[in-house]
C-alpha cells in the first residue's frame, strides 16, 4: 500500500536561456506583446514503428511544417528496434500520413521537402551502445541539416520502457546539463501514464530527476492541447462578466463528462493494467477540473498557469472512506447495443481477462475545499461504450427565487453554462425566456456559439501544439511533475479501495447506455440528475 502521508517532492524551476530567433507568438497572450522563437532541432521519437507515430506524431509534424511553424533547419529521427533504412521509414510515414493527417499531403513538392528531413536509427531500448550510435548519428544530422545540437527526445514507448531510455540517455550524453549548457538544449516528452499510483509515481519522478531538471520534462496529456481546453482560460479571464460568478454564490454545482461509444479495442491488455480511473480521470479530467477551478494566475508565465493548478489539486477534500459508496460509482460494461450496432461486453474483448474487474466506467463526486468553491459539488463521470461520444463542463447555476414565476411556468430550469470539448465544440448558455403570447409561458433556451460554423476553420490537432510548445520551451499545457503527484496522492486510495474491495456485480451497465444505475443515484441522493447529452 502507498504511503499517502509521503511528502510529494517539490519542483525546482530552473530559468532556462533566453532563445534567439524567429519570433513566434504565444496565443494565449497576445495582448502581452510577449514573442517565443523557433530554434533549429531534431526531434527524435522512440516506438517510431508503434500506432501514435503512424497516427497522432508524424502527420502533426508534416502539418507543421506545410505551416511554416517548424524551424527552417529541422530534422526527425525515428528511433525503434525494427531494422530499416531511411527511404523505408519514409515511405511508410507517408502512407501514414496519407491516411490519418488532417490535411492529406497532395502537394508532392511538399512532401517531398519534409521527407527529406526524416531519418531512421536502429537499436534496442536497453542497449547502451545504441545510444552511442545515436549520438553520432545526430551530431551527423546537426552537421547535414543545420540544427545546431537541440534535441526533443519524444518518448512514444511503453511506460515500462521510460526509465531504460532515460538512464541511457541521461549517461550517453545525450541530456545537457541546463546549468552549464547555455548554446543548446535537450528536452524529453513523456507520455502518459506517468507511473500507476502514488508510491510509483514518486518513485519515476525522483528516478527521472536524477537525469533530467524539471524545465527539461514535458509529461504531455493531448487534452490540454485541445483548443477548446485552451479556450477555458480565455474564456474565463477575459471576460469579466463571467469571473464575477464564478464561484460558490452562484454555482450550484459542476457536471464534467468524458464519454466514449468506443470499447476498448485493442488495448485490451493495456486496459487490464490500467482501467478508466487511470487512464482518463487521474489525469484528462483532473486537469480539466483544475483549469475549470484555478484562481487568476498573476501573469500567463506558464509556471504562474501551472501553480494555480496545482492549489486546486491540492485542495481537493480527501474521500471519506467511511462513506465511499456516496462519492465513488464503478462500473464494466456488458453485451449491449450502440448506434443500433450490437456490440460484446469487455470481458469478451481481444486480451481481456473473462472474470476481469477492471472498471470502463467510474463516477465521482469531489469537492474543493477553499473560498471560491467551498460547498460546491463536483461531479465527474467517464465511460466507454456509453451512448455518444462526448466531453463537456457543464457549471449549473443557482435557482433564482421562486416569488415571481413559480406559478407562471413549470419549465424554469437552471441557467446551465456548457463547454463543450468534443466533438461539435463550443459554449451555450441555457436561459428562461418568455414565449410571445398573452399566456406568458417561460420556456428555456440556449444561446450557442460553435466554433466551426462562426471561425470556418479545421483547428490543429492536439499534438501539433504541443510538440511545438516543446520546441519552443513552453511548459504551459504539460502537467508539472507536482501536479502529476498530487492527483495520484488523491486517487490512490479509490485504488487502494477497489482493490481490496472486489466488484461482486460486474458487468453492472449495457453497452450504449449511460452507465450503472449507481451512477444515477450518486446525484439522485442529493436531488440532482447528470444532464442528458
Amino acid at each position: 500500500m502507498a504511503d499517502l502521508n509521503h511528502p510529494i517532492p517539490e519542483v525546482t524551476t530552473i530559468q532556462l536561456p533566453e532563445f534567439k530567433g524567429t519570433p513566434f507568438h504565444n496565443p494565449l497572450a497576445e495582448n502581452s506583446g510577449s514573442l517565443k522563437v523557433i530554434e533549429p532541432c531534431i526531434v527524435v521519437i522512440f516506438g517510431a514503428t508503434g500506432d501514435l507515430t503512424a497516427r497522432k506524431l508524424l502527420p502533426a509534424l508534416y502539418n507543421l511544417a506545410r505551416e511554416g511553424q517548424l524551424p527552417s533547419h529541422f530534422a526527425c529521427v525515428g528511433f525503434a528496434r525494427k531494422q530499416k533504412t531511411n527511404e523505408e521509414f519514409r515511405q511508410q510515414m507517408r502512407e501514414a500520413v496519407a491516411q490519418f493527417s488532417r490535411v492529406k499531403p497532395l502537394d508532392d513538392k511538399i512532401w517531398e521537402q519534409f521527407s527529406q528531413q526524416l531519418f531512421y536509427h536502429s537499436a534496442n531500448f536497453d542497449d547502451p551502445n545504441g545510444y552511442q550510435s545515436l549520438k553520432s548519428h545526430l551530431e551527423m544530422i546537426d552537421q547535414q541539416c543545420g540544427t545546431k545540437g537541440n534535441r526533443v527526445f519524444y518518448l512514444s514507448t511503453p511506460p515500462s520502457f521510460f526509465p531504460n531510455i532515460i538512464e541511457n540517455l541521461g549517461h550517453g550524453g545525450l541530456i545537457y546539463n541546463v546549468t552549464t549548457e547555455t548554446k543548446k538544449w535537450s528536452r524529453v516528452i513523456i507520455e502518459k501514464p506517468f507511473g500507476h499510483d502514488l508510491e510509483s509515481g514518486i518513485s519515476l519522478q525522483q528516478f527521472t530527476m536524477n537525469h533530467l531538471a524539471e524545465s527539461q520534462i514535458y509529461r504531455i496529456d493531448h487534452y490540454l492541447g485541445k483548443e477548446t481546453v485552451q479556450n477555458i482560460l480565455v474564456f474565463r479571464f477575459a471576460n469579466s462578466i463571467f469571473e464575477a460568478f464564478w464561484n460558490n454564490h452562484y454555482v450550484d454545482h459542476v457536471q464534467i463528462t468524458f464519454g466514449e461509444e468506443i470499447g476498448i479495442g485493442s488495448r485490451g491488455a493495456f486496459y487490464e493494467e490500467a482501467g478508466i480511473l487511470r487512464d482518463i480521470i487521474q489525469n484528462h479530467m483532473m486537469q480539466i477540473l483544475s483549469l475549470v477551478a484555478m484562481e487568476p494566475p498573476t501573469s500567463l508565465d506558464p509556471n504562474s498557469i501551472r501553480d494555480e493548478k496545482l492549489k486546486v489539486i491540492r485542495s481537493l477534500r480527501p474521500l471519506d472512506l467511511s462513506h465511499f459508496s456516496q462519492y465513488v460509482v464503478r462500473g464494466q460494461y456488458g453485451p449491449g447495443y450502440v448506434n443500433g450496432q450490437k456490440v460484446i461486453g469487455y470481458r469478451e474483448e481481444a486480451n481481456v481477462n473473462p472474470q476481469s474487474n477492471v472498471e470502463t466506467f467510474a463516477a465521482l463526486k469531489l469537492y474543493i475545499d477553499n473560498w471560491r468553491w467551498a460547498g460546491v459539488p463536483f461531479y465527474l463521470r467517464a465511460g466507454k461504450r456509453l451512448p455518444k461520444r462526448a466531453t463537456e463542463v457543464a457549471i449549473t447555476f443557482k435557482e433564482v427565487p421562486s416569488i415571481l414565476f413559480a406559478r407562471r411556468s413549470k419549465t424554469h430550469e437552471n441557467n446551465v453554462l456548457v463547454l463543450r470539448i468534443q466533438p461539435d465544440e463550443g459554449i451555450s448558455l441555457k436561459m428562461n425566456t418568455k414565449v410571445p403570447g398573452p399566456s406568458s409561458p417561460i420556456q428555456p433556451v440556449k444561446m450557442d456559439f460553435r466554433y466551426g460554423s462562426y471561425f470556418g476553420l479545421t483547428p490543429p490537432e492536439a499534438y501539433e501544439r504541443l510538440i511545438c510548445d516543446c520546441i519552443l520551451g513552453d511548459g504551459t499545457l504539460f502537467a508539472r511533475g507536482d501536479e502529476v503527484l498530487a492527483s495520484w496522492k488523491w486517487v490512490t486510495p479509490i485504488l487502494e479501495r477497489w482493490k481490496e474491495c472486489p466488484p461482486s456485480d460486474f458487468p453492472n451497465y449495457a453497452a450504449g447506455s449511460w452507465g450503472p444505475k449507481a451512477a444515477d443515484d450518486l446525484l439522485a441522493a442529493d436531488g440532482r440528475m447528470w444532464r442528458l447529452l
